[in-house]
């Protein structure tokens, strides 16, 4: 039986990245034929102790609830114009722990990569947070997309490591609307698994790949991924994330600084 993608889960709060959430998540729902479940965060303030902290925190806390009752209020009224099947949860907390607690049932997570515009909430820390805990697959789009283009050109970074072999295999659906798919490798040594392998085993599910090997041990990984996808036109990057090859351990933080300045949409998992 072919693997599905139904379950898309949503981190809905009233923050500069929520419009291109809301967006991917609707395109990506459509694209597959599935169901998008929101799940509704107000956070918890943090407050410094002292003898008047919890009545700030308590002052934090009611303002928190009041802005996401009028975002809720404006969200729902505009799904329930949008040709998708919807569900809606409430829940208090910090971001990253109600949306792991979410996740249970998730095939696929969006959120966002850093937002450029304001620090908080602190995107990046909490992309990875989830993407290290989930273990299944999230979509990290930036503040300023429009929306995803399922239907486009998929680079597939390939590093041969397992994050990247079990990534691709969770997202088998999704490759298989995409219009070409690129699977792009910088080659270090420490791979496991060749990129041919890969595209031969998207073969025998209907995708149709090509493959690029370059050797190039002066510059990071990360900028010949965003050289790549620029060269080639993609519309999204699905990579395997934290990942310990020689080359990504050597400069460090490759996921980091994907998840800090890609102008694309990221599919990653761990």
């Amino acid at each position: 039986m072919e693997a599905t993608m139904k379950n898309i889960l949503l981190l809905v709060h009233a923050d500069d990245g929520q419009e291109a959430r809301l967006q991917t998540a609707l395109d990506l729902t459509r694209a597959l034929d599935g169901h998008l479940t929101c799940i509704d965060v107000t956070q918890s303030p943090v407050v410094a102790g002292d003898l008047y902290a919890g009545f700030g925190e308590a002052v934090m806390l009611t303002d928190e609830r009041e802005n996401e009752a009028k975002n809720r209020a404006a969200l729902t009224e505009r799904l329930s114009h949008e040709d998708v099947r919807w569900d809606w949860t409430d829940a208090t907390g910090d971001i990253a722990s109600c949306v792991l607690e979410a996740a249970t049932l998730a095939d696929l997570i969006v959120l966002n990569r850093t937002l450029d515009a304001y620090p908080l909430p602190d995107m990046r820390t909490i992309a990875s947070r989830i993407l290290m805990h989930a273990r299944k697959p999230i979509v990290a789009v930036p503040e300023n997309l429009e929306r995803l283009n399922a239907a486009g050109r998929a680079l597939i970074a390939w590093d041969g490591q397992a994050s990247a072999a079990d990534t691709m295999r969770a997202c088998v659906p999704l490759l298989q609307l995409a219009s070409d798919v690129h699977i792009f490798m910088a080659r270090d040594g420490a791979e496991k698994t060749e990129p041919t392998e890969a595209a031969e085993y998207l073969s025998r599910h209907g995708v149709h790949a090509s493959v690029k090997i370059v050797d190039d041990g002066l510059h990071a990984p990360d900028a010949l991924i965003a050289e790549e996808a620029a060269l080639w036109h993609a519309d999204y990057v699905l990579m395997g994330a934290y990942s310990h090859g020689r080359l990504l351990e050597a400069f460090g933080g490759v996921t980091k600084r994907m998840l800090t300045k890609s102008k694309l949409p990221l599919v990653l998992g761990h």
